[in-house]
């Protein structure tokens, strides 16, 4: 049993390290971006530390509880099975890769210090709200962090960032005042009391009807859809990612849109099945006109910014697929895809902020051609990058991509082949750019005047090896051996599908059940209607008992064929 208070500590300091940076003396400001790099070094070996002690299929571990608003039943609960602690793990490496990325962005030791401080804290949220076991508290955590997402779009980033800020803020907040609706509708609804927040004791709760269950679903559904981001709920991600640092744009969707669909597979399936039932067809409509939707939008984009960010809402199409496709491979595919496209998507935004600094513009027309011939670190290294966003063999993303969509053809193939063909897509919209920005002739030697020409030769140097060579390590590593990612998501994903299953199995169930009393009701009539005849005269009055005796024996056969049908549904809930 783990005492240590892992998540506690892990949510903690990040914020510590933080309020120290903005208290540090002026003296040793100029320190900061060393300061900010070691405590999150720090972060990520005690979440290492805390992986090590993980359970493969022991549930939620790590667990800690303690009662916060007791009149409210709010708690401050924590706790992670497989996909938080990956997840956990996720937020916990992107940080300090960001902070290294970003350390020649600023020359202020102020704003340096400022910037440093709101990657730690937004890194507080990240990692409690993969842990929150709390409804409420869960709710809290999605709100709070757009604050600092908020200033480091509008405070660090491009000239058009103000108006990217406010559009990413208007859209969160719209999205958690619809979820805000349903957080009081779980209490108002639900059963209440010291526990009536926790997800433990909502899951199975049996809401009062069928509509108040399909509505407080749509509330929290809306909302993660906004964050995933889906289509047509998406607009706000690209002009955040075009405006908003490069390193911003890598937890902004590497890491926060994953609080949508992590939010589907922890709150949405297992708390309200009989509305996933409901509305998974349309859900999966929407997530494959995402899947085309956004690779044609990065096949029309010359900004390589506004072009990676389309491939994302593609990219959460498939995740979206695979959770409610509702198998077991299709819900471990849509897990895993999501850590690997923080990896590569990741990559792909520092890689893009590399050649940005590089060529002064994010325009792929004019970065190149021909950059290969005079940067081919930076060239082969895109290459990589870019191909694990097509699903390349050996690579993780092909993995992840290859079980949902064998997942999902399992109960919805048509879907499953539709999507498949968004692959297709994503090769052309990555080769393309690699063919802009790095095949032909090489560049035309700079002006010496120009101010960009001292940079726009250099290829990648130490530090951003550095920044980018874990990150497709991973990929080359879990592409190769997924095993030990797939074994941590294995058991909850059979657990979520079951849970999410059982409801949509009793309906069918219901139904049939219904159809065979109605079976019983007509066979029992004609039944009936031959003892009136024979009554009224009929000659053999053996003839009137066998027609109740058919009757009787189609009503044997309509319950016969209701509790084949309840055998069914509980194999479906099993599986």
């Amino acid at each position: 049993m783990q005492t240590f208070p892992y998540l506690t500590v892990l949510i903690a300091a990040p914020s510590v390290g933080a309020l120290a940076i903005w208290l540090v003396p002026g003296p040793v400001r100029r320190y900061v971006r060393q300061i900010a790099l070691v405590w999150s070094l720090a972060v990520l070996a005690g979440a290492v530390a805390m992986a090590t002690q993980f359970q493969a299929g022991g549930g939620v571990q790590f667990a800690e509880r303690h009662v916060w608003i007791e009149r409210f039943g709010v708690s401050y609960a924590v706790g992670v099975n497989g996909i938080g602690l990956l997840l956990v793990l996720l937020s916990a490496l992107l940080v300090p890769v960001v902070l290294l990325a970003a350390w020649r962005e600023e020359t202020s030791p102020a704003r340096q210090a400022h910037y440093a401080a709101l990657v730690l804290v937004l890194e507080t949220f990240m990692i409690a709200v993969f842990a929150a076991r709390d409804v409420f508290f869960f709710y809290l955590l999605f709100e709070a962090m757009l604050i600092p997402v908020y200033f480091m779009i509008g405070s660090f980033g491009g000239a058009d960032r103000k108006r990217a800020a406010l559009k990413f803020l208007l859209y969160s907040l719209a999205g958690g005042l619809v979820m805000l609706a349903g957080v009081i509708a779980v209490w108002t609804e639900g059963p209440g009391g010291p526990d009536g927040f926790m997800i433990d004791s909502l899951t199975g709760f049996a809401w009062g009807s069928e509509t108040t269950e399909r509505l407080i679903f749509l509330a929290f559904f809306v909302a993660f859809a906004v964050k995933a981001p889906m289509f047509p709920v998406h607009t706000w991600l690209p002009d955040a990612a075009q405006q908003a640092r490069p390193g911003t744009s890598v937890l902004l969707v590497g890491v926060l849109d994953k609080v949508g669909t992590f939010g589907m597979v922890a709150l949405c399936l297992p708390l309200f099945p009989g509305a996933v039932a409901w509305a998974r067809w349309g859900i999966v409509l929407l997530a494959v006109i995402s899947i085309f939707w956004g690779a044609l939008a990065a096949l029309g984009q010359s900004d390589i910014l506004r072009m990676i960010a389309y491939t994302s809402v593609s990219h959460f199409g498939f995740i979206v697929l695979g959770i409610f496709a509702l198998t077991e491979t299709a819900e471990v595919g849509a897990s895993f895809y999501m850590i690997n496209h923080g990896l590569s998507t990741g990559a792909l935004f520092l890689l893009a902020g590399f050649l940005i600094a590089r060529r002064g513009t994010a325009d792929m027309n004019q970065m190149g051609p021909g950059l290969q011939r005079v940067t081919p670190l930076a060239a082969g290294t895109f290459l990589v990058v870019g191909l694990s966003a097509v699903a390349l063999p050996g690579l993780s993303t092909f993995v992840s991509e290859f079980m949902v969509l064998a997942g999902s053809y399992q109960t919805m193939p048509t879907q499953a082949v539709i999507s498949a063909l968004g692959v297709i897509l994503a090769a052309l919209y990555i080769l393309i750019a690699y063919q802009k920005i790095f095949t032909g002739p090489p560049p035309a030697a700079p002006d010496p005047g120009d101010a960009g020409a001292r940079v726009s030769g250099r290829d990648l140097n130490g530090r951003e090896l550095w920044v980018v060579g874990p990150l497709i390590a991973l990929m080359l590593v879990l592409g190769f051996y997924p095993a030990p990612a797939i074994d941590v998501l294995r058991d909850d994903a059979r657990t979520t599908v079951r849970q999410a299953t059982v409801q949509a199995a009793a309906d069918a169930a219901d139904a049939a059940g219904a159809d065979d009393a109605a079976g019983d009701s007509e066979a029992t009539g004609d039944g009936d209607a031959t003892g009136d005849a024979d009554a009224a005269g009929a000659d053999d009055a053996a003839g009137a008992g066998d027609a109740t005796g058919d009757g009787d024996a189609a009503g044997a056969g309509g319950n016969g064929d209701a509790e084949s049908l309840d055998g069914s549904a509980e194999e479906g809930a099993q599986q």
